[in-house]
């Protein structure tokens, strides 16, 4: 077969998406290459497609045991020899896999970077037909990357253990220095250098100042989301669990996930997930790089992440299939202040004044006014126009201000009153003449900042102080007390007046439209598609998205094939995944048009 006959038999598509015919060819000439292109754009079909059109096996290093699995599960969905060499397997597995290697049975064979550079496996290696080596997500190679991992710096040593070996290096995410840092770092030899646009079209984003803990506002955004699949992260364990909690209560199918779980939970909480059992999962970010789930419609930030490349490669996992997706960012000052003090506890280094510079950068990006995409771009040294439509400030470019100045300065008055020993919450509890025991103990009762903020609810008060800290008028000092800086006291002074977004002020979200992705087709169809493929996959123990993406069910929904020949022209299905669920569906669709 040639490319896109493979490309139709295998993968159920008719033609390339942009760049991934020229990465494929270059694989299939011998080319060392680095691409560089978003989450969802077609990364894994480029090394997989040559795989099969040259003779020996294609090694992946992969960085999580999790990622490793769902591609293997997905190249076996879709008719191809895959296998993967973890501690997921007993002893007896491993030999097996190492024999099929041995006899050419495997095209694909997936492994983590500390077993790739165990002295044993790299001699097994040696006594097999390698056609090339894969590095997917490449930015962990970069010590200047948001996850470097010292194993992925050891792949230097592939060029010397097999130098004649082509290795193709993949990510999403990877500014200029770190794309230097992994062609270094692999030795690559005359690479191609190939680099998709960073424009999400199908993504949405907004970026919101927290009020509170940010409950309501994820209340609000949920309300537009109900029944579909997304991923809340949250800071620490704690906030996972607690989260997860008040959504269950709420009603929501939502689970918690973080590194400190027992391993029998993540792991049931992980499958449940893919499985659509569950339609939320709130997590640390420990979760989500490992999965390959297409149809997440969501994905929610209820802190400021800690660099931009970890946000783009989790907002990243939403809109997989490339159907429209939302994201949602609340933040506040402080998570920037705390992110700083962990900081701040690392030793001086290079590497301590680059991540000062990132939470900088991620700070400046959410509380931007400009188009969100065309800022990650930027950062990413790629250039696209505004996005027009796709994220907040784009959609509402308004920016009408309002006067906070004699607010500011209540605020500001009250702090400096309270003898600057104090969190924000106790001083915006005195200005809202709050009776509780600490404050008439402490006689601030007795202050004339006592009562005088009743005019504000306690979020907007949070929101002013957040303002404040943006603008470097207060600060947060040892055990987050809030201080007066030097212009917080020329604005006391009434020597500077203060504004604020209006939008940020006002406590009553408007409701948004609702937006309906699948809109084009009866829901009643799609609903019975989604029964029968949840059963298939039951019965097949894979996830429901190795059988058909929701796209696929989507396309099947306005086509109503009825033959063999008129499935195949639906995306997603190609000769092998007719052969195995293709006539359980043609056989659905007779009994519903019959009915």
């Amino acid at each position: 077969m040639n490319k896109l006959e493979t490309l139709q038999h295998y993968f159920g598509h008719d033609s390339f998406r942009e760049q991934q015919e020229e990465v494929i060819d270059a694989i299939l000439n011998q080319q060392d290459l680095l691409m560089i292109l978003p989450t969802g754009g077609g990364k894994s079909l480029c090394y997989q497609l040559p795989s099969l059109l040259m003779s020996g096996v294609t090694v992946v290093i992969s960085p999580l045991l999790a990622l490793m699995h769902d591609q293997v599960v997905a190249l076996k969905g879709n008719g191809i020899a895959a296998a993967m060499l973890s501690s997921m397997q007993t002893l007896e597995e491993a030999r097996e896999i190492e024999q099929q290697l041995r006899t050419n049975q495997i095209k694909l064979l997936y492994v983590a970077p500390e077993r790739l550079m165990n002295n044993y496996f790299l001699t097994f290696l040696l006594d097999l037909n390698i056609n090339f080596f894969v590095v997917d997500e490449a930015h962990c190679v970069s010590e200047w990357g948001h996850e470097f991992r010292e194993h992925y710096r050891m792949l230097s040593q592939l060029k010397i253990s097999f130098p004649t070996a082509t290795i193709a290096a993949f990510t999403a995410t990877a500014t200029e220095l770190v794309r230097e840092d992994i062609l270094n770092n692999l030795n690559l030899q005359n690479p191609k250098v190939v680099t998709g646009s960073l424009f999400r079209e199908n993504l949405t984003i907004t970026a919101k100042h927290r009020q509170s803990d940010g409950r309501k506002q994820l209340l609000s955004f949920l309300d537009e989301h109900k029944k579909e699949a997304g991923i809340v992260y949250a800071f620490s364990r704690k906030q996972t669990e607690t989260t997860a909690l008040y959504l269950q209560k709420q009603g929501y199918k939502a689970a918690a996930y973080h590194a400190g779980l027992p391993t029998e939970v993540k792991n049931s909480v992980f499958k449940e997930f893919v499985a659509d059992e569950i339609d939320i999962v709130v997590a640390t970010i420990a979760f989500g790089m490992g999965i390959d789930k297409s149809n997440i419609r969501f994905v929610v930030h209820l802190n400021l992440p800690k660099t931009l490349e970890n946000y783009y490669q989790e907002i990243g996992r939403a809109g997989r299939d490339g159907l429209e997706a939302t994201t949602l960012l609340l933040f506040s000052t402080a998570d920037m202040v705390q992110q700083k003090a962990f900081i701040e506890e690392l030793p001086d280094s290079p590497y301590k004044e680059n991540a000062f510079e990132k939470i900088n950068t991620i700070s400046r990006f959410a509380n931007a006014e400009s188009c969100r995409h065309q800022q990650i771009a930027t950062y990413f040294n790629d250039t696209i126009e505004a996005c027009g439509d796709k994220c907040d400030n784009c959609i509402s470019p308004d920016k009408n201000k309002i006067d906070i100045t004699t607010d500011a300065q209540k605020l500001l008055s009250a702090i400096y009153r309270t003898k600057q020993s104090f969190g924000l919450l106790y001083v915006i509890d005195v200005l809202r003449k709050s009776k509780e025991q600490r404050i008439l103990s402490n006689q601030h009762d007795k202050l004339s900042v006592y009562g005088i903020g009743e005019n504000l609810s306690k979020t907007q008060w949070q929101t002013i102080g957040d303002k404040l800290l943006e603008l470097g008028a207060i600060g947060i000092g040892e055990h987050k007390v809030f201080v007066l800086k030097e212009r917080g006291i020329e604005i006391l002074k009434g020597n500077e007046a203060v504004d604020i977004r209006a939008s940020r002020l006002m406590i009553a979200k408007a409701k948004k439209k609702k937006v309906d992705y699948f809109d084009d087709y009866e829901v009643d169809v799609f609903d019975k598609f989604r029964a029968l493929r949840k059963e298939i996959a039951l019965q097949n123990k894979v996830p429901p998205y190795v059988v058909f993406s929701d796209k696929t069910l989507k396309e099947l929904s306005n086509i109503m094939p009825s033959n063999k020949a008129e499935m195949l022209e639906v995306h997603g299905i190609g000769q092998v995944k007719f052969e195995r669920y293709g006539r359980a569906f043609l056989e659905l669709i007779e009994e519903i048009e019959n009915a």
